[in-house]
Parts: C-alpha cells; sequence; structure tokens
C-alpha cells in the first residue's frame, strides 16, 4: 500500500527553516521522515540538511497515495502561482507550525499555513490561505489577515486590524491597534518597512517606512 508524500517546496533559506518544523510534526503523527522531502524547481544537490530534494517533476512522478506541500516561499505573487500549479495537479495543501506555537479561542487558519516558534495567536481572528508568519511575531485579537500574506520576524500585529491579500510586513514592524468597528487597515499588496511603527491605515500597494510609518517616496 503506497503512503502519503509530504513537500516543503522551496529548499532556500526559508524552506530550511520549515523543514525541521515539517520533520517534528510528521514525527508526531508517525509519519517516517523518507516521506518528507524538498522540492524545488532548481536543480540541486540529492539531500539537503538530511532530506532529499526533487524537482516538481520528480515529486509528482514519486509513488504516493496522496500528495501535500507546503509553499515555503517568501515572495507571495510566487506563492500563489505555486499554489495554483498544485492545486491543478492534485497536490493538497497542509500547515506546519511548530510545537510551542500558542492558538487561543476562535482561531481561523487558512490552509498552507507556516507557523514559525514562539508565534502566538490570541482570540477572535481570521486568518486567509498560505500565511507566513515568522519567529516570534503575534496577531491579537479581532484582526482579519487575508491570503499569501507574509510577516517576517518579531510583527506585532495588535487588535483590530485588517491586513490584505499578499501584504508583507517587515521585521519587527508594529501596527497600532485599530477600534471595533474602525479597523486600521493595510491594504493589498502593501509593504510594510522593517522597524515601521504604523499608526494610521496603509493605502494598497505602496510602501511605508520608519517610526511613524510614512509612504516612501
Amino acid at each position: 500500500m503506497q503512503q502519503d508524500l509530504y513537500a516543503v517546496y522551496g529548499g532556500s533559506g526559508c524552506g530550511r527553516g520549515v523543514m525541521p518544523l515539517a520533520r517534528q510534526q510528521l514525527a508526531q503523527a508517525g509519519v517516517s521522515p523518507e516521506r518528507l522531502v524538498f522540492v524545488d524547481d532548481a536543480p540541486g544537490p540529492e539531500k539537503v540538511n538530511g532530506q532529499r530534494l526533487l524537482t516538481y517533476a520528480q515529486f509528482l512522478a514519486e509513488p504516493a497515495a496522496k500528495r501535500y506541500a507546503v509553499l515555503a516561499i517568501a515572495n507571495s505573487v510566487v506563492r500563489e502561482k505555486l499554489a495554483q500549479r498544485c492545486e491543478q495537479d492534485g497536490v493538497r495543501s497542509w500547515t506546519v507550525a511548530a510545537v510551542n506555537v500558542v492558538r487561543m479561542d476562535e482561531v481561523s487558519l487558512g490552509e498552507g499555513s507556516i507557523l514559525s516558534p514562539f508565534v502566538t495567536l490570541t482570540s477572535n481572528i481570521r486568518i486567509g490561505r498560505h500565511f507566513h508568519a515568522n519567529l516570534y511575531s503575534y496577531v491579537e485579537h479581532d484582526c482579519v489577515i487575508g491570503d499569501f500574506v507574509t510577516f517576517a520576524p518579531g510583527v506585532h500585529c495588535n487588535g483590530n486590524i485588517v491586513i490584505e491579500d499578499h501584504a508583507y510586513i517587515g521585521a519587527g514592524a508594529v501596527i497600532k491597534q485599530g477600534q471595533p468597528g474602525k479597523p486600521l487597515i493595510i491594504g493589498r499588496g502593501a509593504v510594510v518597512g522593517m522597524g515601521a511603527v504604523v499608526t494610521k491605515s496603509v493605502p494598497a500597494g505602496v510602501t511605508v517606512v520608519g517610526n511613524p510609518a510614512r509612504v516612501m517616496g
């Protein structure tokens, strides 16, 4: 009987940071580490950090009952294209989360998320598909986060905030709490720079930096 096959899609720095979390998660579920591989579109060594590295074509050709992939790709546009590609080929999404992630009440988390060590999701939060939350990031109460959103390490996302699809929040950024019924909004595809302190809504597609955060250029 064929077994399921699991992949961390991306063999660079992001993927190598996710792989130990994936390995531990599958071990707790009784899945052998041999059923976990890296997938990358660029040819590379036979193994990376002890796990086999396959091209996407090799991954599809590998005998398996079902195939799962978590997309460890920082660029959200590329991440979306790969998600569509995997869906078309019958590859299922799966979520990888560190064992010390804290999830409290009424947290809805979309498929394909990556939650790194020391991430906290508090209460009454809705998060979309293929969310990346890096080390020591948190999402406070009553936040809504769209699809393909990326948090770099140490993001402080306080309560009553809406973050739209494809937004990127840089390392150490702080987003001020909004108000019930009047959330602070980070627009679609906006970029919040490293260490920025966001005190008001950010329009779609712009980059903001500084304290307080202002539109760059």
